[in-house]
């Protein structure tokens, strides 16, 4: 979970400091949102990649070997003399990074019993969440007052502490099931993984057509300063740690699916407020606020749902997902991109709206598949 929580700093960190890093390396917004966007694209490249050519790598040692090059690559973005090696240093961070999630949440499978593995995998996700509502406010704080350089400092730093923590505390001996030609050939044979897959895609670049430049949108459109922004990501984060708690708790009597269609709904419903209240900060807060509450747990469901679908194949099933988290980030943050650079500031909200209800009717609908699965 701490792992998963220096990771999601370390990659949705620009997200909270393009006007700084715009003003420090002397590019515009969008191509510091670029950082995002590039980076999303490598990561939905190597989540899959990195997850088979490590398939048959003991996971303590992958973990620790993983979080060892974010520290590294966190520590040298802060001395980065210009744009272009900033961005070659982040790639290089994205293509380690890339099986972290999965494979952590298949570690977590193999230290809990099966009764406790859907709860323990939203648990472990909450790290992103924490990431959310700790990580981006403290980088909006840290970037507005000290500046970029000092936020990859102090990234780098926590990364060395997960580093230190997974060294003390994660159990050796663990190895996952090798992922070979058969096991892909398997999964793009499965329809309700490969819906899954698309659902995630759809719910992401839903959020990342406004995440990405979340803190530029509020400035535009309510006149939002940095503390004020700071303000509403930590709305954002406490409400997504409350909404991913509330998951681990009814998804084991719930199902993962009622509790996705749930999630996926309060995002909606959150997005639809933002788009709507456009221009009245308070309101956008709100919206952002039950956006956080859904947004938590949108993930770790598709996770629980995956592995329910490809038990023999979980671990790889679940890097697809993250590479589709990755492409949802990049098709989100790119048309966040051109609408933000075409002054099409209210446009973003309608996007992600279209996004979100697609993906809502195409859970609802994968219930029948689910069921045929089942049979």
């Amino acid at each position: 979970m701490i792992g998963n929580f220096v990771t999601g700093v370390g990659l949705l960190g620009p997200t909270a400091m393009l006007g700084e890093l715009s003003a420090g390396l002397g590019v515009t917004i969008r191509e510091a949102g670029l950082l995002i966007t590039f980076g999303a694209a490598m990561l939905c490249i190597c989540s899959p990649l990195m997850s088979w050519l490590t398939s048959r790598i003991e996971r303590r040692t992958m973990l620790i070997s993983v979080i060892a090059v974010v520290a590294v690559c966190n520590l040298a973005s802060a001395f980065a003399p210009n744009y272009t090696v900033l961005l070659a240093i982040r790639l290089v961070m994205c293509i380690a990074a890339a099986p972290y999630t999965p494979q952590a949440a298949g570690v977590v499978g193999m230290l809990v019993p099966p009764e406790k593995r859907a709860s323990s995998v939203a648990y472990a996700f909450l790290g992103w969440t924490l990431a959310a509502a700790v990580g981006l406010p403290m980088v909006t704080f840290i970037a507005s007052h000290f500046g970029w350089r000092e936020v990859y400092g102090v990234v780098g730093v926590m990364s060395c502490i997960s580093f230190t923590l997974l060294v003390w505390r994660i159990p050796g001996g663990l190895f996952g099931a090798p992922v070979d030609l058969s096991t892909w050939s398997s999964l793009a044979r499965n329809r309700l993984v490969l819906l899954l897959l698309s659902i995630t895609t759809l719910q992401i670049a839903g959020q990342f057509s406004i995440f990405t430049f979340i803190v530029p949108l509020l400035e535009r459109l309510a006149g939002a300063g940095h503390n004020a922004a700071a303000t509403v990501f930590v709305i954002y984060g406490v409400c997504g740690f409350l909404g991913i708690m509330t998951a681990t708790r009814i998804v084991d009597s719930w199902g993962p699916l009622r509790t996705s269609i749930l999630s996926t709904s309060l995002v909606l419903t959150g997005m639809s407020v933002w788009t709507f209240g456009a221009g009245h900060l308070v309101v956008m807060a709100c919206g952002v606020a039950i956006w956080g509450l859904g947004f938590g747990a949108i993930t770790s469901m598709q996770q629980i749902r995956l592995i329910m679908a490809a038990p023999a194949a979980g671990a790889a099933a679940v890097s697809l997902n993250t590479s589709m988290l990755y492409v949802g980030q990049a098709i989100g943050s790119g048309i966040g991109g051109v609408l933000f650079a075409g002054g099409f500031f209210h446009a973003s909200g309608y996007v992600a709206m279209v996004f979100l209800t697609v993906a809502l009717s195409a859970i609802i609908w994968s219930r029948r598949l689910s069921r045929a699965a089942a049979v």
